[in-house]
């Protein structure tokens, strides 16, 4: 079959590249060949992983992955992946493509497939599979150029994707009434743009993949199985990436079992800690059409709930947590696509605030029979003004009581001109870059604090082979609720960490561990221990700001009140370890505990990847 796309791939016509021209008028933009496209050292450098996941020789990956991947160069050129969320900038929706390559053939190896065939099958299909799943990540997005764009060529005519690669210069905006997920079903009109019909006849010679790849093809992943649950773990993968995730931690985890772990958080907030259609200060409004939760107390009670039961990666910026709670189809977009909602609600007694809001369909949460009354006034969605900046009031604090954000600015309006592409984002560092192109162990997801960053990927730290303690209480307790009478204290930290070790919510010895054992007793890594639990407790940030503290300060200094850490000759709290790999090392700063058995009820040997300095 192989040799059928050498010939193909030796005799076929190659489109002719776009003629260069001079002096552009402002704002429209030089269409560029695949190989230009791809001629970025990082482009390069993920072409070069794509084809080393492969197993092919250099000519067979010519035909059946360098011909598309050019194609959709071509086709998507310097587009952007989206307007405001990830990978939104020049060239984004590009980066994207390879990237979620990439991710997918990753996982594609920890997979036999079809599942549950018997070797013979197995051995006879994969390469067929594997091209499956690398096309059906790469068409996953292309809709969004067909039905998310205008774009105008420099003639005055309207380009569409399929007339094929833009061969003059033109110049592109968003849509102002696009469908935020209507690019799904729009992958149909242009997935003949990449794959040839030789390709297509190859791939439906097998009924097991064909089906699950016209179902991805169509936009409807549910049932796709397991090539359409690839496709979406590592497009998150990707995205987790781009927005300063962890891209390891979004392969692992399947999204219908975070989609559910965030819909149980946010039945649980709305049925035992949040206040809705109070007269005045409330935390979240039910109207007949929609629940309107303010952003940032939602996002905070959500992820002290998550972190509370165990379900660690949680974004500390709540931009971010609004983020996954869109990918996962949980909020309902505002008209430009975006997560949060400015409006104000004027209850019945004649009281009136604005707040950004998170909207979400009321039927997520409750059934028919079960939905509260709806709120008793209105709430009036606030038309934008040029100039304000709605994430910017998302991640501020809310004011006391009220959980209301003080009035600041919401998104420009978008200008009914064509415009040119936005300004390229910044890009990772190239040690980040180089962690995800190596795809392998725990990637180094950014920290708010260099002292978080554990472990270097080269180094991984194994958890010792010792019995784990049996419990009584060995499984996760409900989350400690913020009106609950335990108080955020030094003891009820220490309290929160001996039973998250019991539980294994918080895991020792491990590449982004934040408890590690060294010189025969627990190391504490400072800052993020004292993060993980503020992050947990919310009503730590209320404290510490009486205090004129940072949370994880505050919880700190109520650490250290306990005496129950070693101190340095000097006097000095803090101890720092030597963290050494194969090819680099790293330092980090912690407490010794002077008692092992303060938090471990079996004590682990020494990590041998620490040593104190």
């Amino acid at each position: 079959m192989l040799s059928l796309f050498q010939r193909k791939r030796a005799s076929g016509a190659v489109a002719p590249s776009p003629a260069p021209v001079t002096d552009l008028p402002k704002g429209l933009l030089q269409p560029e060949s695949a190989a230009s496209l791809l001629a970025t050292p990082r482009r390069q450098k993920l072409l070069e992983h794509i084809w080393q996941r492969t197993s092919l020789s250099r000519k067979q990956f010519a035909a059946l992955y360098r011909a598309p991947l050019e194609r959709y160069a071509e086709l998507v050129q310097a587009f952007p992946a989206s307007e405001a969320h990830h990978h939104a900038y020049p060239g984004g929706m590009l980066d994207h493509g390879l990237e979620i390559v990439a991710y997918s053939l990753k996982l594609r190896q920890s997979h036999l497939l079809p599942i549950g065939a018997n070797p013979e099958d197995q051995a006879a299909q994969a390469e067929a599979w594997t091209a499956a799943i690398a096309y059906a990540a790469l068409l996953h997005d292309i809709g969004k150029i067909a039905v998310d764009l205008h774009v105008e060529l420099a003639d005055g005519n309207t380009w569409h994707p399929w007339h094929g690669p833009l061969h003059q210069p033109y110049r592109f905006r968003y849509r102002d009434d696009r469908e935020y997920r209507l690019h799904s079903a729009a992958t149909g009109l242009l997935y003949r743009q990449l794959l040839d019909r030789e390709v297509l006849d190859w791939l439906s010679c097998y009924p097991s993949l064909w089906a699950p790849l016209l179902y991805v093809l169509a936009g409807q992943y549910e049932h796709a199985g397991v090539l359409g649950e690839l496709v979406v773990q590592a497009d998150r993968a990707s995205v987790a990436q781009e927005l300063g995730g962890d891209p390891t931690r979004a392969m692992a985890a399947p999204k219908h079992a975070l989609q559910r772990k965030l819909l149980e958080g946010l039945r649980y907030l709305l049925k035992e800690e949040l206040k809705l259609n109070q007269p005045e200060a409330s935390d979240g409004w039910l109207t007949e059409d929609g629940l309107w939760l303010v952003s940032k107390t939602v996002s905070d009670k959500l992820r002290a709930h998550l972190l509370s039961q165990g379900i660690d990666g949680i974004p500390a910026n709540n931009t971010a947590v609004f983020n996954v709670l869109q990918d996962h189809g949980m909020l309902q977009p505002t008209a430009d696509g975006k997560a949060i909602w400015r409006a104000t609600v004027t209850s019945s007694t004649g009281w009136s605030h604005s707040f950004t809001l998170l909207r979400l369909a009321p039927a997520l949460i409750w059934e028919s029979g079960e939905r509260p009354a709806p709120f008793a006034g209105t709430v009036t969605i606030d038309t934008p003004t040029a100039g304000e900046a709605a994430e910017a009031a998302a991640i501020r604090s809310a004011d006391g009581a009220a959980s209301a954000l003080e009035n600041q600015d919401t998104p420009p309006a978008d200008g009914s001109g064509i415009a040119s592409a936005p300004p390229p984002k910044a890009q990772a560092t190239p040690d980040v870059m180089e962690d995800m192109l190596a795809m392998v162990g725990t990637g180094n997801s950014p920290t708010t604090d260099h002292d978080a960053e554990i472990v270097p990927d080269e180094a991984p730290i194994f958890l010792a082979d010792v019995p784990l303690p049996t419990l009584a209480g060995a499984a996760p307790s409900p989350p400690a609720s913020p009106s609950s009478t335990t108080q955020p204290s030094g003891e009820h930290f220490m309290a929160w960490l001996k039973q998250g070790i019991a539980t294994r919510r918080l895991i020792i010895n491990d590449a982004k561990a934040l408890v590690h054992t060294v010189s025969d007793t627990a190391y504490l890594v400072s800052p993020g221990v004292f993060q993980r639990y503020a992050q947990e407790h919310p009503q730590v940030g209320k404290l510490a700001k009486q205090e004129n503290l940072q949370d994880w300060q505050w919880v700190q200094k109520r650490f250290e009140r306990l005496q129950l850490h070693r101190k340095q000759s000097s006097g000095l709290n803090i101890w720092t370890c030597e963290v050494t790999g194969p090819r680099k090392s790293r330092k980090l700063h912690g407490y010794l505990l002077l008692e092992p058995s303060s938090i471990f009820i079996d004590e682990p040997p020494n990590n041998p990847f620490l040593e104190l300095a």
